[in-house]
Order: structure tokens, then sequence, then C-alpha cells
């Protein structure tokens, strides 16, 4: 029994150390050295304080902002928690479950109602959460549809909040990787500073 437990014992603290200390130390360090600003959670700053990761949803609601997707997280007790990381999922809801399409419907009404001069669908993204209830960003359509309300509330022209969603337009990764894309928390940022121009 001895001769069997003694090997077994130690390659269990060997493969603890390697798999549990070292490895997790090396891929850190690593990671640190080699993309030290997406090691660090990707933050975004605004006059030296951090508002927020590019990689994490924010919940915008003035009229004023552009929207992001809706949030699925909750909380423990199952009440949404808007961009909740810590409870990162989906609604899991099937497209025909009665309580999605009521939800999909009040945000529809919402959005209407936010600017009744919108024409066209309502991009999908915009009433529907994405797989980790945490995305934050949203369809180049989706941006565009929302550049009137934006535009109009702020007292801005047009046609230079739709350039700024132009610039903030990101490719698919790699060119094959998903579908374009736009970071709703960084072109708020940027609007806000195209406001006090």
């Amino acid at each position: 029994m001895n001769l069997q437990l003694r090997p077994a014992l130690v390659s269990f603290i060997a493969l603890s150390a390697i798999t549990g200390l070292a490895y997790p130390f090396v891929i850190t360090g690593l990671s640190k050295l080699i993309f030290p600003r997406q090691a660090a959670g990707s933050l975004l700053r605004k006059d030296g304080q951090v508002i927020g990761s590019e990689w994490i949803g924010q919940s915008f609601t003035s009229p004023k902002d552009f929207w992001g997707r809706p949030s699925a997280t909750v909380d423990a007790n199952g009440k949404p928690l808007p961009y909740n990381a810590a409870n990162s999922g989906g609604s899991n809801l099937a497209p025909s479950n009665p309580d999605l399409h009521k939800a999909v419907t009040e945000r529809i009404v919402a959005l209407r109602a936010a600017d009744p001069d919108a024409t066209g669908a309502v991009p999908v993204d915009l009433v529907t959460a994405s797989g980790s209830g945490l995305d934050p960003h949203i369809s180049p359509a989706a941006a565009t549809f929302q550049v009137h309300r934006v535009a109009k509330a702020r007292g801005l022209d047009e046609a230079k909040v739709r350039d700024l969603v132009t610039a903030h337009i990101e490719p698919a990764q790699l060119g094959v990787l998903g579908e374009a894309r736009v970071n709703v928390l960084r072109l708020n940022l940027d609007l806000e500073t195209l406001q006090t121009q």
C-alpha cells in the first residue's frame, strides 16, 4: 500500500504546484507583459477616474446617450441587475416564450416613444440581450437607428453624430470573426467630447 500511496501523493503535490501555482503565475505574468491594458481589464478612464471596461456594457437610459443591448443579468433573487459581471448569463428564453415576446414588445414601444420620428424596423440587438447579458457592443444599424434621438436631445447636427458613429465602427476581428460593431461606452465618451467642441 505504501509503495502505491507515495508516488500518488508525490504526483498529486507536483501537479498541484504546476497547474495550481506555476502555470497561473506564468500566464498572468506573460499577459501583463505582452497585453498590459487587456490584463488590467481594458479599463476606460475619464479625467483620471475609471468609468468602466470596454468589455462590459453599461446601462444608459438618457435620451442624450446611445443605448446598448438590454442586459439579462439578475441578482441572486432573480431581480434585474443590469450588467452585473458577477452573474453573467442570458435569459435562456426560447423565441416562442411569451415572456420574451412581452419584453421585446415593451422595448420596441420604449424605443418608439423615445424617438417617434425613428422609422424602419428596430434592430434586434436593441431589444434582445446577448448570450452573456454583458455585451458592450451594438450593431452599426442599432447605433444609426439612435442618431436622430441623440442629436436632437443634445442639440447637435445629425450629420456630425452620424459621422461619429461611423468612426466608431469596429470591423470583424481578423476580418472574419464576428460582425462589425460599435462599443457603446466609447461612443458615448466621444459624444461628450463632441458636445463640448
